[in-house]
């Protein structure tokens, strides 16, 4: 595969996507609309295009297997008079359910100029490949999803094994040696009866074209061939004029070779928003191990999950984007906050109803699952140990950046998106809560209880032991551990195999996690403020105040000169243990930092040294100098990750725009940093096709998960910033 995925798409109107398949020599395009109409969600189309690449033969062969089914109450069945050659022209499927009403469904015969395989073998006469050929079947409505290709349970057992049951039809009845060609033989049977699933398959020869055309009883009629041409262009025109207003890309990357990428990576983000439903795997025993008070608490813990007091519990509903479509499809809660960020530029309005989404699976206490794997399909996709969810476990709180990013809208007034498109019905629905503020404020009021709930939640579950060991601090309550914790991960803190003091001891404390904390609690004095909660609002600011002191009171080594996790000693002494590496930043990163703040030119300085975090594609996640560095997993021990890069030079340009004795340096590291990350992935784009998990700090090249156009897709964003480069070449 040579690369895959959308080039541009609007969840509110459609789009188009692009598979390049190398292997089978074709490039596949669907050019996805929406269509308003109707009281069921209105109707859709879907173009098919199948174009022979430059190395395929001269008489290429294609298949195409398309499926349709119904799950819960309600139906779906073929409309056509049976034919035991096939369907010639259009095949229509009709269905109705409570929720969709009655409808249609036309997979259409295509333009005149597509061809077939002609007649070969004697096996064509029964079954002639200028038809579409149609097999229903009915099956167990959980198993339904298993259709799908990438399954390997119900399509085994169905599609391979129907077209196995064919097979050995043609060799019983031809012969091994004489059988029909691969295009003919690899078939489906024509076998149309009553089902909840239908199998269509056309085989082409050469270029080729076809629409699927869904069309909603409760519209005023049923959509053609000649609506959905229509409705490609206008989605198409209206996208890019949206984009060039919305997400204007800033120089150096105002060349025309980045538009493509920067559309592709947004769209690809974009079109993995989805609406998850299924129960989820809980260990809800609060075992008094999981407090993890106890030195060795990890043996202790793991003791308790082997217990196995796991229930299902929901079911429950999610709406959100995701990592990767292909490999990590559902939803992880840190990675939201950062998905979020670019699509709060494009469409406020669905952001926040994201936003609403995930705060609505908090449980009483005030936690949220931080990896949603709901109902079978998406337990299907992760290794079972790895599928139970533990209330006492926390994940990095980064969807109250989007609450930040709201509130910093407001007030700016987004006049961007204000008249991004008059023309577009659904514009000033994008942008309601920024043209009229009190929408937006009455939606902070209305999730302010969770929100309180879900941070006072942080605050009793992930303390810091300041008390016992005699720590001195500005406050006796401002530090923080994440639980969780093994000697190889803390899987919680998002960094996994980042290092960390040795053993885990319960006085740990983490610097990325009290960092968080101080985000969040920013995050709730604003919210508070913006709703008129004064009494709310200075509460959090003590809490504020505070913990920006103990940052330094605790996590800061003169020694080192840097910021460092905290652990107990043999002799009960509390002790910096340091990594430097991402951890290391993170007061910076979260905006705890003011310009004049003395320990920002130490920051800087280990950004900016090659020897420590500086590569040339991105910050490392940790220093080429620490005893760790590429050991290990090296998951987080070396690589360049997009979303911590994302707030490095978000930092740093809020550095470069603040008056402060570092303004020049954080002008330049800025500079070289934001034209390093984007040009690094857009090379690995244009060499592998793919958006990358992460990047090698030493060569760019992408590595681990490949089509990873989750928070990688903030290279967008970062496009956008402006260029303080003045046009000149700058070194550090």
């Amino acid at each position: 595969m040579a690369g895959y995925g959308w080039d541009e798409y609007d969840v509110r109107h459609g789009g188009r996507q692009t598979i390049h398949d190398a292997g089978n020599s074709i490039d596949i395009t669907t050019e996805f609309v929406k269509i308003p109409g109707g009281q069921h969600g209105g109707s859709w189309g879907v173009r098919v295009r199948g174009t022979p690449r430059d190395d395929a033969p001269p008489r290429l062969m294609t298949t195409v297997i398309f499926y349709a089914a119904m799950e819960g109450f309600g139906s779906i069945g073929v409309a056509n008079e049976e034919d035991d050659l096939g369907y010639e022209g259009t095949v229509t499927l009709e269905g109705q359910s409570n929720e969709l009403g009655e409808f249609k469904i036309d997979i259409t015969e295509g333009p005149k100029t597509n061809s077939h395989p002609p007649p070969s073998h004697a096996a064509y006469r029964d079954k002639p490949l200028d038809r579409t050929m149609v097999a229903s079947f009915q099956v167990p409505e959980e198993a339904i999803w298993q259709t799908k290709p990438d399954c390997h349970f119900l399509s085994e057992a169905l599609l391979f094994q129907h077209m196995k049951g064919e097979i050995d039809g043609y060799i019983s009845r031809y012969g091994g040696e004489n059988g029909p060609p691969p295009w003919q033989a690899f078939t489906i049977a024509n076998d149309v009866r009553e089902g909840n699933l239908h199998l269509g398959q056309k085989v082409f020869e050469g270029r080729f074209e076809f629409d699927i055309i869904y069309s909603s009883g409760s519209s005023s009629k049923p959509v053609t061939s000649g609506d959905l041409t229509k409705h490609i262009k206008t989605t198409t025109d209206s996208f890019k004029d949206r984009f060039t207003k919305l997400l204007a890309l800033n120089k150096p990357f105002d060349e025309k070779k980045f538009q493509a990428f920067a559309r592709s990576m947004f769209s690809n983000l974009f079109g993995g928003i989805g609406y998850f439903y299924g129960d989820a795997v809980v260990d809800k025993s609060y075992a008094p191990e999981y407090d993890e008070e106890n030195e060795g608490f990890w043996q202790e813990t793991a003791d308790a999950r082997a217990r196995g007091q796991v229930r299902l519990e929901g079911p429950s509903e999610l709406y959100t984007s995701i990592p990767s479509r292909p490999f990590f499809p559902r939803g992880f809660l840190w990675d939201e906050g950062f998905h979020l960020l670019p699509i709060a530029d494009w469409d406020m309005d669905l952001t926040l109803d994201i936003v609403n989404s995930w705060f609505n699976l908090m449980d009483e206490d005030g936690w949220i699952g931080r990896e949603q794997i709901l109902g079978p399909e998406a337990r299907s996709k992760v290794p079972q140990e790895f599928q139970v969810q533990y209330p006492h476990y926390a994940n990095p709180p980064t969807l109250f950046l989007v609450l930040e990013t709201l509130i910093d809208k407001m007030k700016t007034e987004n006049s961007k998106g204000k008249d991004a498109d008059a023309a577009d019905p659904v514009d000033s629905v994008r942008n309601r809560p920024l043209k009229d503020p009190e929408i937006a404020i009455n939606y902070l009021r209305d999730l302010y209880p969770l929100l309180k709930r879900h941070y006072f939640w942080y605050r009793k579950t992930q303390w810091g032991d300041i008390k016992s060991y005699d720590r001195e601090a500005f406050s006796t309550k401002e530090g923080y551990r994440w639980r969780g914790r093994t000697p190889e991960h803390i899987l919680t803190s998002g960094l996994d195999d980042y290092p960390r003091p040795q053993p885990p001891h319960p006085g740990e404390l983490h610097t990325d996690l009290i960092s968080w904390m101080g985000m969040m609690t920013r995050s709730m004095r604003r919210v508070a403020e913006t709703i008129g909660e004064e009494e709310d609002a200075a509460e959090f600011k003590g809490y504020e105040t505070a913990i920006i002191r103990n940052i330094d009171d605790l996590h800061w080594d003169d020694t080192a000169q840097t910021y460092c996790d905290a652990t107990i000693d043999d002799y009960e002494e509390s002790v910096h243990v340091c990594h430097k590496g991402y951890i290391s930043i993170f007061p910076f990163l979260t905006g705890l930092l003011q310009p004049d703040s003395p320990r920002l030119e130490a920051v800087l300085d280990l950004i900016s040294n090659p020897e420590e975090l500086w590569s040339d594609y991105g910050i490392r996640s940790l220093s080429k100098s620490d005893e760790f560095y590429q050991t290990g997993e090296n998951y987080w021990r070396s690589p360049v990750w997009m979303n911590i890069n994302y707030l490095a030079v978000k930092a740093l340009l809020d550095t470069a725009q603040a008056s402060g004795p570092h303004q020049k340096r954080a002008t330049q590291i800025y500079t070289r940093l934001r034209q390093n990350l984007v040009r690094n992935v857009f090379n690995e784009w244009e060499r592998t096709g793919f958006a990358w998990e992460q990047y090698n700090p030493e060569t760019g090249a992408g590595q681990r998960t490949q089509h990873f156009t989750g928070w990688t897709s903030l290279v967008v964003k970062i496009m956008t910033m402006p260029d303080l480069s003045g046009g000149k070449h700058v070194e550090l």
